[in-house]
This record gives C-alpha cells, structure tokens and sequence, in this order.
C-alpha cells in the first residue's frame, strides 16, 4: 500500500514513524514532509492546498490512502475535494473540521447540545464586546474565530485589554 501523508509538522512526523512501523505499507509520500521524515518516506515538496496538483501527484505515485495532518486543509475541504475524486483519505471533512476551525461553531455546538464548556459570546461588532463586558468579571478570555496558529487567545485582565485585542481582531 503506498501512503501520502500531508503535513510538515511534528504530528506528521509521529503518523510517518508509525505508518513506517506497519508491515502493509510499500512507499509512505509526504506531502511536503520534513528533514525527519525524509529518512523514511519520500519527501514531495508541492503545494497541498493545490488540491488539484495534488490530485496529479496522488495518481502519479500510484497512492491508496491520503492521510491528513494539519488543520488548514481539512478546513478548507481536502476530504471532500478527495473523496469526490474517488481518492480514499483519512480526516474530518469540512464540516467536521469546524470542531477545530472555527471556535463559535465548537461553542455554540456545546451549548446546543449542552456539553460543558466556559460561558461565552460570539461578537461580530465593538458594541458587543462591551454589552459582555458589562455583564462580565475579569479575567476574560479573547479567542479569534478561525485558525489562528495558536496566536488567536488572549486572557485579558482588563476592560482594555479586552478592547484593544477585540479590535485588532475585528
């Protein structure tokens, strides 16, 4: 079985070390890869949100499964875009990938169906944030909806925080 795995990071690493590990794989092809997983697959220096170049690249090396590692392309529907090409591939499709995504798709989620999480609201505009901060004591947690590579939080200790930071998000 020849396996592309997308993705460049630690996680990709540790998915590689183990697909190396099974006895049913034939080529492991990571999409791009990194120095460590060079030692044991073949690193392709392409661009996996081309999905369409990936799609040449897939049917070129003769590849079976795709599995996903990073967020950006399961958010922006790799899956979807795969599975509808007949390509078997292992991720949550977009919808699904929301979960990870998009904060107030995962809060307002929890609060449909009742799972605990912390309080929140979802502000498009200045004029909420501070009707929330009115209501609300210190500290406050500021998230950036969407995929923010871990720079999207922010815990605010003030009401100027909290404004500045929602500002720079808006």
């Amino acid at each position: 079985m020849n396996i592309a795995l997308i993705g460049s990071g630690g996680r990709e690493h540790a998915l590689c070390q183990k697909i190396y590990d099974s006895n049913i794989v034939n080529k492991i092809y990571c999409i791009p890869g990194n120095s460590g997983t060079g030692f044991i697959a073949k690193n392709l220096n392409i661009d996996f949100l081309n999905f369409r170049k990936l799609l040449s690249v897939i049917k070129l090396y003769n590849i079976d499964l795709v599995v996903v590692g990073p967020e950006l392309p399961l958010v922006k529907g790799i899956v979807d875009f795969l599975r509808k090409k007949g390509v078997k591939v292992f991720g949550p499709d977009k919808y699904a990938a929301q979960l990870e995504g998009s904060k107030s798709f995962m809060k307002s989620l929890c609060k449909k169906y009742k799972i605990p999480t912390a309080g929140f609201k979802i502000c498009k505009k200045i004029k909420d944030v501070k009707k929330f901060l009115s209501q609300h004591k210190f500290p406050i947690v500021v998230k950036a909806n969407g995929l923010a590579s871990g720079k999207g939080v922010v815990i605010c200790q003030s009401r100027k925080e909290v404004e500045k930071f929602s500002k720079e998000i808006f």
